[in-house]
């Protein structure tokens, strides 16, 4: 069995039986403890199990990763995934941009265009883009996360509700295998709603690593995004989805 196979399988495992031990593990697929301490190392890496002593679980669906660590987690693959988002964005447009570190990779990489109009209710997205003197930037109301500059609330809701804009850039936490659209706060599944109902074309933006992960509100399902941007191919129960909804997919 292929590496990606088995570690496909042992998140398989997780999942039927919320912990499975290193010993269960070595016996299923046969093969030596330090393989399966090296498999288990690298899905704790994607957050796609709990690394304990002895064996793995499922990762907490109700805390995020914190956000300096996330920031760099794949970064190579979010910086294509926002080269080819910018490369389909013109000169001119307005665009909401969303929390999260993809979505700020994206922000990075508009820096080339002109006369963009952006509305976010990310505070490192608007300290990020303010450098372009040509770039009109406005940003959101609300409670500010202090451990992200996310900006949330009723009062981001109302702002966000008043804009009708071209372009909405989301990112988000978890991509369930049903094609579930995940995330771990209330809060910022609704202002992620609010940005879809707003925006005329939806982009998600999302690394491999989100498909399979596991977190507490359910945003919706595909059917609310026009576009998904990612860097590999999604599993098939995903892709299936995906296609059923008609989302144009782009592999980066």
């Amino acid at each position: 069995m292929k590496q990606t196979q088995r570690h496909d399988a042992i998140i398989d495992l997780v999942r039927r039986q919320g912990y499975v031990s290193t010993e269960e593990l070595v016996d299923h697929f046969e093969v030596s403890p330090q393989t399966i301490r090296r498999d288990l190392n690298d899905l704790a890496d994607q957050n796609k199990i709990q690394r304990h002593h002895g064996g793995a679980a499922l990762p907490s669906s109700s805390e995020n990763t914190a956000w300096q660590d996330r920031k760099m987690m794949w970064s190579a693959e979010k910086a294509r995934i926002a080269e080819r988002v910018a490369s389909q964005i013109p000169d001119g447009a307005t665009l909401f941009i969303d929390i999260g570190t993809t979505p700020e990779a994206v922000a990075h990489a508009l820096l080339n265009h002109n006369n963009l109009r952006v509305v976010t209710n990310n505070l490192n997205v608007a300290i990020l883009l303010m450098a372009k003197p040509d770039f009109r930037v406005i940003i959101a109301g609300g409670e500010v996360r202090t451990r992200d500059g996310g900006i949330m609330g009723e009062a981001t809701l109302d702002f966000i509700s008043q804009f009708r804009l071209d372009y909405g850039i989301l990112g988000i936490s978890g991509i369930d295998m049903d094609g579930s659209l995940l995330e771990f706060d209330y809060h910022e599944v609704r202002t992620k709603r609010a940005i879809i109902e707003n925006s005329r074309c939806v982009m998600l933006v999302v690394d491999h690593s989100k498909f399979g992960r596991n977190a507490m509100v359910n945003l919706g399902n595909m059917g609310l995004i026009d576009y998904m941007y990612t860097d590999k191919t999604p599993p098939a129960s995903v892709l299936k989805v995906i296609e059923q909804h008609e989302v144009h997919l782009e592999l980066c």
